[in-house]
């Protein structure tokens, strides 16, 4: 896939400095590019790593039969959240889902969350900054306590974060047992048939001081007592409840309205059934009605009864009274600029043989996938080879209660197409995954993350295997969006997902998570980050916005600013020089270079012809 940034380049005279203008270019990273690092536009913006998985160290509580104490953090950032500090003395709160399901007597089984606090220094970029909690627990980074509080965690994935700061985290992945049943199980048998992955306490659970009437004191089964919605204590890292009320589905996405009483909800499934809930009092979640959406109805909400079976069966009430189907719900947002909620509906190649049999019980699929079935010849979209291998943006529009394709993913290759990296689409949308609303320069864009399914039918170009997801924004202004309005702002290393991202009241601030990157990228790039993007009040979109690919056959580095290796997008012989005009090494017939040995700051590459750019070493 092409890429393209901007990029700061000086002139070189040969052999010393030229004290011409400074003038604004363009990076054209060659398609099919494999970056083991992080890439953002540079100046303004800076990126620094705050968490690393798997190497960082976290504070935990006493669970099990361990005393408190110290463990290392767990990977797979997905969702984040923030919560503001009112007092002003720092930012706020940041809190990190880990989606991994990983069995672990001292941070606790399933997924689980860390949270840290961060401040801004005097120049804008983020610091990790110690704090003590309420529990005794003094660090930076700190495990949050599912253990003693609701009963363990699943598979932590998306969420929800309200403008005030309260955070949601979901469950993904329905269970169905404890063990022993395949893919639905929580644990997970290694070749020799021990549990890796899954539960240290299999007993069953009772609920207490959930606060919701019909759910305290009902003891379920231990994986009934998973695929929640789980509201957070981030300042103390510590799990408040299971939202019991909102019904047991494998959750992904989220959002509170600006009532502080609806809640529109996604699970990532096939199908996937869209479900709200109306709390009886503002900010008050432990007492209202759940509804599912049911499309081709004049009232197009069924209230689910408030009954524990009725919550822990939702999806077989769903089916009963044929409600619309969607395919793999992934995050929510909302725009107050537009005035809609936003999902990103990730797809799935053949989704027949998850809805077929919910079709015929008289669940209907969503009606954007009854007409993209019959673009492919098709009469219905429950036919066996109809196809959705990239994904959409639906918008729904709280008024109406109508849906709409806000941009389909694509364009659309077909596999047998075997397009090759040079006639690539310049952008490409494959399924998308993590979305949120930032507002930039008083303008609302969508931050649209990808997620890749595959590599097949054209998510990559032919030939190219590795999974390499972008972060991308979408002006929200324009009434009829297509792929060219993409707006390319990050690439995450080789293997990685992109998500998390969640823009900081500050306006300056963008936090953004790569998750379970290539295990061979150098290191960091091969654990799990958090990272923070700094200087968006410095930072002019349009100028991204509107840029234009170059032609011809130009020199371009990438990455750059770069730490360890500089790709070119062509062989070329090439001088190096440092910034007072001395050559440092000549490299001929070549496409990289290395620059791990060489210090920090500015150099300058010249072609034999004479052509000239400017390299940053970090």
């Amino acid at each position: 896939m092409e890429k393209v940034y901007n990029l700061l380049a000086g002139l070189l005279c040969l052999g010393q400095l030229s004290a011409q203008t400074i003038f604004e270019v363009a990076i054209e990273v060659p398609k099919g590019y494999a970056p083991t690092e992080v890439v953002v536009p540079p100046s303004p913006l800076t990126t620094q790593i705050l968490f690393i998985g798997g190497v960082d160290s976290v504070a935990t509580n006493a669970t099990y039969h361990n005393e408190a104490g110290f463990a290392t953090a767990k990977e797979w950032h997905d969702f984040i959240g923030f919560t503001p500090d009112e007092s002003g003395e720092s930012l706020g709160w940041v809190s990190v889902n880990h989606e991994r399901v990983q069995k672990d007597e001292r941070l606790g089984d399933g997924g689980g969350m860390t949270v840290f606090k961060i401040a801004a220094e005097n120049d804008g970029t983020i610091k990790v900054i110690e704090q003590s909690l309420e529990d005794g627990r003094t660090g930076h980074f700190f495990n949050v306590d599912f253990v003693n509080t609701v009963g363990e965690t699943g598979m932590n994935c998306g969420g929800i974060n309200t403008t005030d700061g309260r955070v949601w985290t979901a469950e993904e992945w329905l269970r169905r047992c404890n063990t022993g049943c395949g893919s639905s199980s929580i644990s997970t048998l290694d070749s020799l048939g021990n549990i890796v992955d899954g539960l240290t306490d299999t007993l069953d659970f009772t609920i207490q001081d959930s606060g919701i009437d019909f759910a305290n004191g009902t003891t379920l089964p231990k994986y009934q007592n998973f695929n929640w919605m789980v509201e957070i204590d981030v300042k103390n890292a510590k799990a408040i409840r299971k939202q019991y009320n909102w019904g047991r589905q494998a959750f992904e996405g989220g959002v509170v309205m600006p009532d502080n009483k609806t809640v529109y909800l996604g699970p990532d499934a096939t199908p996937a059934f869209f479900t709200k809930f109306v709390a009886n009092n503002a900010g008050d979640f432990t007492k209202g009605t759940l509804y599912i959406y049911k499309a081709d109805s004049t009232e197009k909400w069924i209230a689910v009864a408030n009954t524990m079976d009725s919550m822990l069966n939702l999806y077989r009430f769903a089916i009963e009274s044929k409600a619309t189907m969607f395919n793999r719900f992934e995050w929510l947002t909302y725009s107050k600029q537009t005035g809609m909620v936003y999902f990103a509906e990730s797809g799935r190649d053949l989704p027949y043989s998850r809805w077929a049999d919910e079709a015929i019980r008289g669940a209907l699929p969503a009606e954007h996938h009854t007409k993209r079935a019959n673009e492919q010849g098709l009469s219905n979209a429950i036919e066996a080879s109809y196809h959705d291998y990239y994904g959409r943006i639906l918008a729904f529009d709280p008024l109406s209660e109508e849906f709409s394709v806000l941009l389909e993913g694509g364009p659309f290759i077909h596999q047998q197409d075997s397009i090759q990296e040079a006639d690539y689409p310049n952008r490409h949308l494959s399924n998308p995954d993590g979305l949120e609303v930032a507002n930039i320069n008083e303008q609302d864009f969508l931050m649209i993350q990808e997620d890749l399914n595959g590599t097949s039918f054209g998510r990559v170009p032919a030939g190219v295997n590795n999974r390499m997801c972008e972060l991308y924004l979408l002006n929200l202004s324009i009434t009829e969006p297509a792929i060219d309005d993409l707006i390319r702002l990050m690439i995450v290393p080789t293997g990685a997902e992109v998500t998390g991202a969640r823009f900081l009241p500050d306006g300056n601030t963008l936090l953004v998570n790569a998750q379970h990157p290539n295990g061979n990228n150098p290191y960091p790039f091969n654990h799990s980050l958090t990272m923070a993007v700094t200087g968006f009040k410095n930072f002019n979109i349009t100028d991204l916005q509107n840029y234009t690919l170059p032609s011809g056959e130009a020199l371009q580095l990438y990455p750059n600013p770069a730490t360890r290796l500089v790709q070119f997008n062509k062989r070329v012989d090439v001088a190096l020089f440092n910034s007072t005009g001395k050559r440092i090494k000549v490299v001929r017939n070549t496409n990289q270079l290395p620059v791990n040995e060489l210090q920090a700051g500015v150099y300058y590459i010249q072609t034999e012809d004479k052509e000239i750019k400017k390299l940053v070493i970090q």
